[in-house]
């Protein structure tokens, strides 16, 4: 496997480094990388969620819901971050 160095700021590798555990910083951040979902498993997931929801309860809704839906989501998420 190769390597990659990265620039970070010195606060954030001291941060990663606490964090660490008595890993290296090299070992915590592969092991943290195995946590992240790539963008084609988060798909993936949400898929598996509408598909479970709607064996569930029958929900399936429309495209213009779902977008209807999101632009609430977005509403409220704004509305929690810029009181």
């Amino acid at each position: 496997m190769a390597d990659a160095n990265v620039r970070i700021p010195e606060e954030a590798r001291d941060r990663l480094a606490a964090a660490a555990e008595g890993l290296s910083l090299r070992a915590y951040l592969a092991r943290l990388a195995e946590t992240v979902l790539t963008p084609a498993e988060r798909a993936e997931r949400a898929e598996q969620a509408r598909a479970a929801l709607n064996t569930w309860n029958g929900y399936a809704p429309t495209a213009g819901e779902q977008a209807a839906l999101d632009d609430e989501l977005d509403r409220r998420l704004t509305q929690t971050q810029h009181p």
